[in-house]
């Protein structure tokens, strides 16, 4: 049964999360909610260390990192010789720069859309030229701006699957192909996207992809995960290492350094342990509802509700108040985006609100916006389900004019963290 069947109790999924028996939480793109489900195993990481001390490593720990990246594999439908876990998308992007020979190519296509930590890895390299591309609708950026740009001096076309600011999702499989037919490397960013649409990274045809539990696989800080293709491997020796990247890890051999096989050479030091079972924790709960099921519902509520002005947010004492806005879609955007909506004004002070009587948390993004509307990212709605959303989802974070799921399409977000609001 493909998980878009599954019959899900989504009532019980959102039991999973304490904060949503308070909150209508529209923060995921920042900070995915944290589910009994993950303190569960937060619980029995602690209890392990106060019972056993250092001997839990060899009898639970280190099974506990295979048996996430077990899960992480599957999720992005890889295998787990492909899937390397670091501390953070920086580590993961710093180890890969630093595995690819370079030779005569120094330059490096990216958007201005990506978010900062793409471009500024190499910002700091000596003798690489970064190209940003710009983004002539501040929405997205088309395909065709790479093939323009990309050429026999392009070492990486290092962007996002999906824009953190708009929603935007890329078409990774074109801009792998455009990366590869000038003999480049397609490195993405996807960590807006794992958890929020279907992602199938070998199928991508990229030759790395990074992503990680913070957001909307509600697994918290401390982690990355880091796909790389098969066929580079072994090909690729990182100059930035650490023991977990050694064949024979517990030789404690100082004398002898052999790359490990799999994609576990571009990993680093101790994992966070902490993070590896909150981790575990939310993505037993992505596992059981699917991703194919999050997205057949967020279509559902998409075709359900239409676009209504009107909701307003009553912020907390020292923020002005002010009308979610969405920008209107160029005629070719709207089956690109997922959902995100935006406030006038400046709502850096206080990103907590109320908004129908509920108190509700959003995100502000510093003015990142389309150009002109002076607003930053108020929020996206989060989560793996929810009870029908009525007018609060409509009116902050919808608009009905497009169809389809994943690459190519507009992907919608999850309602996990979305209560219902009564709305007059």
């Amino acid at each position: 049964m493909s998980s878009a069947a599954r019959d899900v109790d989504l009532e019980a999924v959102r039991r999973e999360f304490p904060i949503l028996e308070a909150k209508v939480y529209l923060n995921s793109c920042s900070l995915g909610a944290l589910s009994r489900r993950a303190e569960a195993r937060l619980g029995e990481f602690l209890a392990l260390w106060h019972g056993m001390g250092a001997s839990a490593w060899y009898e639970h720990w280190l099974a506990r990192i295979e048996e996430l990246r077990g899960k992480v594999a599957s999720f992005w439908n890889a295998d787990a010789s492909e899937t390397a876990l670091l501390p953070s998308t920086s580590a993961a992007l710093s180890v890969v720069s630093e595995s690819v020979p370079a030779g005569s190519r120094n330059r490096i296509v990216c958007t201005e859309l990506d978010f900062p930590t793409l471009p500024y890895q190499w910002r700091v390299k000596p003798g690489v030229e970064v190209v940003m591309l710009p983004s002539h609708d501040g929405v997205g950026v088309e395909p065709q701006q790479f093939a323009d740009a990309v050429d026999a001096r392009t070492l990486f076309v290092a962007t996002s699957h999906v824009f953190f600011a708009t929603g935007f999702v890329q078409d990774v499989a074109a801009l792998a192909g455009i990366a590869h037919d000038a003999g480049a490397y397609c490195l993405i960013d996807g960590y807006q996207a794992l958890g929020q649409i279907p992602v199938d990274v070998p199928a991508s045809g990229v030759d790395f992809y990074t992503a990680g539990p913070l957001k909307w696989l509600c697994g918290g800080p401390g982690l990355a995960y880091l796909y790389v293709r098969r066929d580079l491997i072994e090909a690729l020796r990182p100059r930035i290492t650490s023991w977990f990247a050694a064949e024979n890890q517990f030789a404690f051999d100082a004398g002898h350094f052999t790359y490990r096989r799999d994609a576990r050479r571009f990993e680093l030091g101790t994992p966070a342990l902490a993070a590896v079972h909150t981790a575990l924790g939310g993505q037993e709960i992505l596992d059981e509802v699917g991703i194919e099921a999050v997205a057949a519902r967020n279509r559902a509520h998409r075709t359900a509700h239409r676009w209504r002005p009107g909701c307003r947010l009553q912020p907390a004492s020292g923020a002005r108040a002010g009308a979610f806005r969405h920008r209107d879609d160029p005629p070719r955007r709207p089956r690109w985006r997922r959902s995100t909506s935006r406030r006038r004004g400046d709502h850096r002070r206080s990103p907590a609100g109320a908004c129908a009587g509920q108190p509700t948390l959003l995100q502000y993004r510093g003015g990142r916006g389309p150009p002109g509307g002076g607003a930053g990212r108020a929020g996206t709605v989060s989560g793996p389900g929810g009870r029908k959303v009525r007018k609060l989802v409509t009116n902050a974070a919808q608009r009905t004019d497009g169809s389809g799921t994943g690459s190519g399409s507009r992907a919608r977000v999850r309602r996990i963290a979305t209560r219902t609001p009564r709305t007059r």
